[in-house]
This record gives C-alpha cells, structure tokens and sequence, in this order.
C-alpha cells in the first residue's frame, strides 16, 4: 500500500466521475466504493445513471443497487457500511475509491456523525399522519419551537428532513442541533481528494440537459411507471424524491403534463449540480479536475501517490 489509503473522487451530476473512476480502476488496483443516495436502490437505474453492465464487470461498484425504493438509507448507514468495505478493500491489498455526488455522505464519512437515534416507525408515521391534517408548514413551525436553528436550516417543504428533525425531539427530548454539536470518530485514514467539474458552467447545463433526454429515450418513464403501481411507495419516501423521479411521479398522477415533466425534470437536476458545486467550493484539501482536459487522466494520476499496477 502507498500512503494514499483512500481516494475521493466527487462532483456535480453529469461530470464524467464514473468515466474517470473506470479508467483508475483499470490503472491502479482500486475498487470502487458509490457515493450515491440514489444508486442504492434497485430497480432505479435509468433515472440515476446507474452504471451499465459493461461499466461494472469492468469496475465492479460497491454500494448500489442493494435496496428497496420503500426502505431508507441514512448517512450514518453509508458511513458504517465504507468503513467496513475499507477495511475488506485493504485486506486485499487494494485501495478504496469512493465515487460520487452525494456530498452529506462524504462529509459523514470525513466528519463522522453524531451519537443519533435510529428511527422509530411509530413517531415517524404520527408524525405523517398530523402531516396530513396540518401540513408541514405546521410541522415546521412546531419545530421553530424547540430547535429553532434546524428550522432556520430546513426549508419549509422538505418533509424528508422536517420528518426527522421533529422524530428526534419526540424520541429523545433533546434537539436534532443539541445532539449534532456532539461528533463520533474522524476519518482515520489518509485521503486524497478530487472534485471534477467542466470549468464552463454552461458545458455542465448543457450535458445535464442531453442525459435526461437519453434516459427518456431510453424508458425511464416505463420505469417509473413500474414503481408507481406499487402501493407500498409515495412521493415522500426519499427514492421518489430523487432528482427525476419525483418530476416523473407529479406527471404519472396527471399533476402537470409531459413537457413540463421534462423542463423540472431538467431544471431540478441543474439546482441539485448547483448544491453539489455550492458544497465542493467550501471543501477543504480538494485539487480541482476539469471534466473537459485532455490531459485529465494524467493530471489525476499526478495528484496521486500510487505505483502503477502491473
């Protein structure tokens, strides 16, 4: 093993991470570790850019396609289920490269997490159902109450995480911001780390908007579709409120029609590359890629302190 005992490679949505991924892979005895709050879920692929089967018998990925749309996949999870895949990848005398977008779990996985509740489906289901009667608005407010800063953080229409915030007043009497100041263990290995984006916002505007257009054509409405005539899935479950997939939900139920489908389909995964670069700008220890180099493999390989594999 080199000093290098993990690498990051993040980004935006539809910046070339996976491509860049692949070809470490094939250079350098990697194994790849996703960083994906939506390529955990099965029967979810074209809506996420789930690698292909050639992809993955070239680059086996960790980590995806292992879950139920109807189940939940905390940070925490993801952070529990890394450190163990590390300790497997080394033991075999290879090196983990965590790949993805979803910056909370990267954050988790540096950061480490503090000492919360697991869900309860009792609280959580109460909780839905005043939701219901009252709105979350409501919710929001009773929440401004007790932990006024989460309120101020969390958006008046995200259920997802106004569900949880108020789930871990009513399991622990404590706020979800008094149990936060509280961190587990820090990341305890050496990384190196890698944010990949084309320098032009408007290449990256214009490739998002080129992929959902080829995941359309290539049925990501049957999919959908699919998901939809299960009774057990809804629009607040946290898989349906993936980029793409809620758009195409609000659509299914004949809430807005096709073309207005595909512009929020479009503009949604270009606020969700907006947060992703929002987030990156702020990360520290990170050597910045451009997707559109061509010299991008070897400025990669630069940055990395590894001996090629034979």
């Amino acid at each position: 093993m080199s000093e290098t005992q993990a690498i990051f490679l993040m980004g935006p949505t539809a910046s070339g991470k996976t491509a860049l991924a692949i070809e470490l892979c094939q250079r350098y005895p990697c194994e790849i570790i996703s960083v994906d709050s939506a390529l955990v879920y099965k029967g979810m692929d074209i809506g996420t850019a789930k690698p292909t089967a050639q992809e993955l018998a070239i680059a086996p990925h960790h980590l995806i396609d292992f879950l139920d749309p109807a189940e939940a996949y905390s940070a925490a999870d993801f952070r529990r289920d890394a450190l163990e895949l590390i300790e497997q990848i080394h033991a075999n005398g290879k090196i983990p490269l965590f790949v993805g977008g979803t910056m909370l779990y990267f954050k988790a996985l540096l950061d480490g997490l503090s000492n919360l509740p697991a869900a309860d489906a009792k609280i959580r289901q109460e909780i839905l159902q005043q939701a219901e009667k009252e709105g979350w608005e409501s919710l929001h407010k009773e929440l401004s109450e007790y932990d006024p800063e989460s309120a101020q953080r969390i958006h008046p229409n995200d259920p997802q995480r106004i569900n949880r915030a108020v789930e871990v007043y009513r399991i622990t009497g404590k706020s979800l911001t008094e149990l936060t100041q509280d961190k587990g263990e820090a990341f305890p290995y050496q990384v190196k780390q890698f944010a990949i984006a084309p320098e032009d916002r408007a290449v990256l505007h214009q490739r998002i908007e080129q992929r959902f257009l080829q995941m359309l054509e290539a049925g990501f409405e049957q999919e959908v579709i699919k998901l939809h005539k299960r009774d057990d899935l809804h629009p607040d479950l946290p898989s349906i409120r993936c980029v793409g997939y809620r758009q195409m939900w609000d659509y299914l139920d004949n809430k807005i029609d096709y073309d207005e489908m595909v512009y929020r389909g479009i503009v949604a995964t270009r606020q969700l590359a907006k947060r992703q670069l929002t987030w990156l700008r702020g990360w520290p220890d990170v050597t910045w890629l451009d997707s559109l180099a061509p010299d991008l493999l070897q400025k990669t390989i630069s940055g990395l302190n590894l001996n090629s594999a034979s």
